[in-house]
């Protein structure tokens, strides 16, 4: 298993370098969405209505991050459960979305779309939020606030850790176990 650094916006060639397994540092800037607002982009996508960012070789965490105690720029951020989000990913990546983040299988669907798309899952630490709010340099609310937490934001991070899950050709992680 290798060790791989990424940033954004992310290009073909360092995906096709990721295997199952692989662990990966990201730099740079992603964006969250969890289920409310991956149903208002899907929505927007439909509509052929512009979407909130560029979605364009971009990575999405699906987190909800806790609002920031007086000392912190935000609370804790941990990965929330994927499949949550299976229903709309083939789309996102079909629309340009190259690295989704959070836990937990995926189904076919998301499995399929990784493939023909050439994009990667990433899984960080369940459980682990405190820790991982440590690695946000940044954060910047982009769109929907009325949803509050799982409102859009526009994260750097710093040095923050993932492993591939599943990669470009479909291997997958939770097959192995």
């Amino acid at each position: 298993m290798a060790t791989h650094y990424m940033g954004s916006p992310v290009d073909n060639a360092i995906i096709e370098k990721l295997h199952v397994g692989d662990k990966v540092i990201i730099n740079g800037v992603v964006y969250t969405a969890r289920d409310a607002a991956h149903k208002r982009l899907i929505n927007s996508i439909q509509k052929k209505e512009k979407p909130p960012f560029d979605l364009k070789g971009q990575i999405i965490y699906y987190t909800g991050p806790c609002p920031a105690p007086p000392d912190k720029i935000i609370g804790s951020a941990g990965p929330t459960t994927s499949g949550r989000m299976d229903p709309f990913t083939p789309t996102m990546i079909e629309n340009g979305i190259k690295v989704l983040i959070g836990k937990g299988k995926r189904d076919n669907s998301v499995v399929k779309a990784i493939k023909k798309h050439n994009a990667v899952y990433l899984a960080t630490i369940g459980g682990a939020g405190a820790y991982l709010a440590k690695k946000i340099a940044s954060v910047q609310l982009i769109a929907y606030p009325e949803l509050g937490p799982e409102a859009i934001y526009r994260l750097e991070l710093i040095n923050f850790p993932c492993f591939v899950a599943i990669d470009s050709k479909g291997n997958n992680i939770y097959n192995k176990f």
